[in-house]
């Protein structure tokens, strides 16, 4: 085992606890935060370990994680609009910022480790679009759906 998984698997063995406690416990608006945050953790989770095994297909993984883990937490606000409570749920600003840090601090990492060229370009990307999705998601949870009716008023 190489410091690439070591820290996989610590970024598992930890932060897979801990969204598995918030998905079981909470209110809605809380397991919805959570649920995002396990997309984050996995998918950071995979470019270390694309980095680790030395398998480009990992990236590509992270990558539709990447795009498709904010989108279902948009939809699940979305379906779930009369569940929520108003305002944000309790500790997302936290979640949300540890999740950008995380994100900042892994994609550098790897970037730094990879060849230049367009892997470094993807795991730049992939690290944008995790850290972008993570504070849209959270602001989707603290605004809520605003409805045409409430728009117009």
């Amino acid at each position: 085992m190489n410091g690439w998984l070591g820290c996989a698997a610590a970024f598992l063995g930890i932060g897979g606890p801990l969204v598995l406690w918030g998905v079981v416990s909470g209110s809605t608006d809380r397991r919805i935060l959570a649920q995002n945050a396990g997309g984050t953790v996995v998918a950071l989770a995979l470019l270390l370990m694309a980095q680790g095994y030395a398998r480009p297909s990992y990236v590509d993984l992270a990558l539709v994680l990447a795009l498709l883990g904010p989108a279902g937490t948009l939809v699940c606000v979305r379906l779930l609009a009369d569940d929520l409570g108003p305002g944000a749920p309790r500790g997302s600003t936290v979640v949300t910022y540890a999740c950008v840090a995380a994100s900042a601090a892994v994609t550098v990492a790897v970037c730094v480790a990879a060849t230049p060229g367009r892997s470094t370009v993807k795991t730049a990307v992939i690290g944008v679009l995790v850290a972008a999705g993570n504070v849209i998601a959270s602001r989707s949870l603290s605004v809520g759906v605003v409805d045409e009716a409430d728009a117009d008023e």
